[in-house]
């Protein structure tokens, strides 16, 4: 096993069966990486001010894809949808080499993936699938 995939990943990989599928979510979006297929399905509730409040998930991911939806579903909580769009961006950036580790709790766990492009995808989407589902749309690409 590398360094790519370690206990810690691999802890958060399984850590998404927390988060079961919320059917009577008031948000829902599906979204598929389209470099390696990996695929989210997000149901996320919401309070009066629009803040998360819970998250379900439904992954088929590799373990990265899979760590980085717990990450969001465990956090998430009582964010805006402001905060998931810095966090998204701030992710994307990261990889890019144009900023520092993001800050979204847990996320520093993924810094060897920088080094694996081919990951990234699947690390975004769940944030992309988030972003999707609260604001509406209902599928992202």
């Amino acid at each position: 096993m590398s360094a790519l995939y370690n206990r810690d990943i691999l802890s958060l990989a399984v850590a998404t069966a927390e988060y079961p599928p919320i059917p009577a979510a008031r948000h829902h979006a599906s979204a598929r990486a389209p470099l390696c297929g990996s695929a989210i399905i997000v149901d996320i509730d919401s309070d009066a001010d629009g803040r998360v409040a819970r998250v379900g998930l439904h992954v088929e991911a590799c373990a990265l894809g899979q760590a980085s939806a717990a990450l969001l579903a465990r956090h998430a909580p009582g964010r805006a949808i402001v905060d998931l769009r810095a966090a998204r961006d701030g992710i994307a950036a990261w990889f890019a080499g144009e900023g520092d580790c993001p800050d979204w709790p847990g996320f520093d766990l993924l810094a060897p993936a920088r080094d694996y492009p081919a990951r990234h995808g699947a690390i975004l989407l769940p944030f992309d699938a988030a972003l999707v589902a609260l604001e509406g749309v209902g599928a992202a690409a």
